[in-house]
């Protein structure tokens, strides 16, 4: 039975591949980034997607992928958003 992901999760990811795809419109990047996944989310978890899934973004499927297989490794205020 496949294990579906919690939608909060799933909404960081989303944030930070269209953070990185904005990231020379900062202003429009924060508009749409503050409409999915919450700030602490996003603080949590932007540097280890960026540190350790940097090759995937801005794929969204293959972030949540690379940071699922990564868990181990995840600092732990961002392994909490996987709980």
């Amino acid at each position: 039975m496949p294990m579906t992901r919690p939608a909060p999760v799933a909404k960081v990811f989303a944030c930070l591949a269209l953070a990185a795809l904005l990231a020379g419109a900062v202003p429009a990047a924060a508009r749409a980034a503050s409409s999915q996944g919450t700030a602490e989310q996003r603080r949590a978890c932007r540097a280890d997607a960026m540190r350790l899934c940097r090759e995937f973004i801005p794929n969204v499927k293959r972030i949540t992928a690379c940071m699922e297989r990564n868990v181990d490794k995840l600092s732990p205020p961002c392994r909490a958003q996987f709980r």
